[in-house]
């Protein structure tokens, strides 16, 4: 059954990313996924540079330069709550502040001095991004060339980010930081291989970097770099030496993992550490990967006991939230995913689920989670959001920054799952805090004087 028989507004381009059937293929009447926005629907994706910019701006030592209008770089400054153990350069953010004249006779003089003036006053700088936004792609200034110059003359890593806006969306923006990072790897292939791992897709958001290491740590498995949460400089080098990736967010890092196989022969996992379900098989499927029986049985015991644990606390919460409605709107599929299996475990029903980003198997996996009338639906707008959760009467939705105040309007609990978040939400510690805050959100006395 296609959703147009619950509205008839709908955008007729959109009718086939919005449906309630099995497959994930538009020319058979599935869900379609993983295109370009239409035109004029108001999608709540981001531009190519803002995917580049989200991706890459955790690296805590490296500086990112802006080329383009000022807004471009206030748009994307200290975006994501990552936290970092060492430097904190990442946090600030400079621009060649582009003027109506440096867009008439081009702003590539501009940008040199900013490289200049950058390597100048600051200490000990190891590695630039620079970033063609939009206007730099229509004036067409020649950044690869300027940056080829100055890595030669300062003898550092200074790599062109190609993110125009107009290129493509935010999946286009992550391949181009993707490509960014294997610029700054290349030179290191061939150093000789360790038995640890890389982690992939995770941005230590509240700090959940570090609970994930930490878990290994316990498990008897080194992690080498993280890309790119509390992520140096020098541990990025050495990533090539790794034995296995482990993708945790695979719509921005699925690419970088198979650019890293073909160039490092370095295999990959697709992970999640979201919920009880997810994070005992991602730890187990890891230590399986690696052929670490050990690592396996301290995983096994580990998961079991911290299992045993969430049992009885989630039993608390379960009279509260059984029967409850919720809806999922966030940016990849393995989010969704695991967000799913976390609410059917609280006895919540997902009625409404999108991503931004989901793949094909993404959706299959939804399809095969849900109850046959949920609706799924792929780069949603806030109107075809607003009318499918009125529809089927959620109670609250999960989702980033964009979409709170359309919860809030319509008197509906809201939880943050986005980059933004101050506190984690990943791993078995993630799970007592989700669960409290969805407990919180939906049962806020506030909602009886919300008609």
């Amino acid at each position: 059954m296609e959703t147009e028989n619950y509205n008839k507004n709908i955008l007729d381009a959109r009718k086939s990313s919005i449906v309630i059937t099995k497959g994930c293929d538009g020319k058979k009447g599935g869900i379609c996924c993983d295109s370009n926005s239409v035109s004029g629907s108001v999608s709540q994706r981001a531009c190519v540079y803002c995917g580049a910019r989200v991706v890459l701006n955790p690296i805590t030592d490296a500086y990112h330069i802006v080329h383009g209008p000022i807004g471009c770089s206030s748009y994307t400054w200290d975006i994501r709550g990552s936290l970092t153990s060492g430097e904190d350069i990442y946090r600030n953010s400079f621009s060649t502040d582009l003027q109506e004249t440096d867009i008439i006779f081009g702003g590539i003089k501009k940008l040199e001095a900013a490289v200049d003036e950058l390597m100048e006053k600051e200490e000990n700088v190891k590695l630039i991004f620079i970033y063609a936004t939009c206007i730099v792609g229509v004036i067409g200034d020649d950044v690869d060339a300027l940056c080829n110059m100055k890595s030669s003359q300062y003898n550092i890593p200074v790599i062109p980010v190609k993110s125009p806006g107009f290129s493509g969306n935010k999946s286009t923006g992550y391949r181009m930081a993707c490509d960014a990072i294997m610029k700054v790897l290349l030179p290191y292939r061939g150093k000789k291989k360790r038995k640890a791992i890389n982690i992939l897709g995770d941005f230590n958001l509240a700090g959940e970097m570090w609970i994930i290491k930490n878990y290994f740590k316990e498990m008897g498995i080194d992690v080498i770099s993280g890309f790119t949460g509390d992520t140096s400089y020098e541990q990025m080098i050495e990533a090539p030496r790794a034995s296995l990736n482990i993708v945790q967010c695979a719509g921005s890092s699925t690419y970088l993992a198979n650019r890293m196989e073909e160039e490092f022969d370095i295999p990959f996992l697709k992970v999640s550490f979201f919920g009880i379900e997810d994070t005992t098989a991602s730890l187990i499927r890891v230590a399986e990967a690696l052929k670490d029986e050990e690592a396996r049985k301290k995983a096994v015991l580990f998961c079991s006991k911290k299992e045993a644990e969430l049992t009885e606390f989630l039993s608390l919460y379960h009279k509260n939230l059984a029967g409850k409605k919720a809806a999922i709107y966030v940016g990849g599929g393995f989010k969704a995913i695991s967000l799913i299996r976390q609410f059917k475990a609280m006895g919540i029903e997902t009625v409404v689920v999108g991503t931004q980003t989901g793949k094909k198997e993404d959706y299959e996996i939804m399809e095969g989670l849900v109850e046959p009338d949920t609706i799924i639906l792929d780069d949603a707008n806030p109107a075809e959001l607003e009318t499918f959760m009125r529809e089927k009467g959620a109670d609250i939705l999960v989702g980033g920054v964009k979409e709170r105040p359309l919860a809030y309007k319509l008197g509906i609990a809201f939880c943050d799952h986005n980059h933004e978040r101050k506190f984690p939400l990943a791993g078995f510690e993630g799970i007592y805090n989700f669960t409290m805050e969805i407990n919180k959100s939906i049962n806020n006395p506030v909602w009886e004087f919300v008609s």
